[in-house]
């Protein structure tokens, strides 16, 4: 069984959504997240995406020139499998763990602030409002969200303690659960689509519950850093 975890950036070029629709066909399954229940109809090109996060997504994407996930790939092919919790199922395992909407919000600040202490100056505002007036502005205001976003695993850090997290730890034990089901189906090559904060407690799942080995690594361009007007024969950053 070859099981590729293929890490979803949630706002990107739109080239990015057409690459990932092209190696999607070849997998006979693809495991996708959505808090959503699972009879739920697939997510439709300029759906409402129902949520605060969401709809800061959407909001990005209008100012960065991006393409948002839910528009850019194709649910609705038969291979892309549902592998995530319902609002219920959700709810109910952060409410065990004693976790709530709030309390990562506070969380989020205070790192928020922990960051503004270590730039005294705020330079990294200046950047943006300079950004956000440029002429180029949404290449402008790439590059400079590029370098906040960069810094994945401190973000995810956030959410995720030494017990784990509902976000993290128990959306991935739902989505192994239906990987389970495919592999008893036969499924020998499947690939996992979730968020890239996702992955490192998945790739530690298949090592120690399935017994696989990391065999290598790809790169996809989600964001193109360089201007359109320069050559094509740059290197674009990964």
């Amino acid at each position: 069984v070859h099981v590729d975890l293929i890490g979803a950036i949630h706002i990107g070029d739109k080239a990015y959504y057409d690459e990932l629709n092209r190696r999607f066909r070849g997998y006979e399954a693809v495991l996708y997240e959505l808090v959503a229940r699972e009879d739920a109809n697939v997510p439709q090109p300029g759906q409402d995406p129902g949520s605060v996060v969401g709809g800061m997504q959407v909001g990005m994407k209008s100012l960065l020139g991006l393409e948002y996930q839910l528009d850019g790939i194709k649910y609705d092919r038969k291979n892309l499998v549902h592998a995530d919790m319902s609002p219920e199922e959700f709810a109910a395992a952060m409410k065990s763990r004693n976790e709530s909407f709030a309390g990562m919000f506070f969380r989020m600040l205070g790192r928020a602030m922990a960051e503004q202490a270590d730039d005294p100056f705020g330079t990294g505002d200046f950047q943006f409002m300079a950004a956000l007036f440029a002429k180029d502005r949404a290449h402008r205001l790439k590059l400079v969200m590029a370098e906040q976003f960069a810094d994945l695993e401190g973000e995810i850090g956030m959410f995720d303690g030494p017990e784990g997290s509902a976000i993290i730890t128990e959306r991935n034990k739902k989505a192994f659960e239906v990987l389970r089901r495919e592999i008893a189906k036969g499924r020998k090559k499947i690939a996992v689509f979730y968020g890239a904060g996702h992955l490192p407690d998945m790739q530690r799942r298949l090592e120690q519950d399935f017994g696989m080995q990391q065999t290598g690594t790809d790169w996809v361009t989600a964001w193109s850093l360089v201007p359109s007007g320069d050559s094509a024969s740059r290197q674009e950053p990964k």
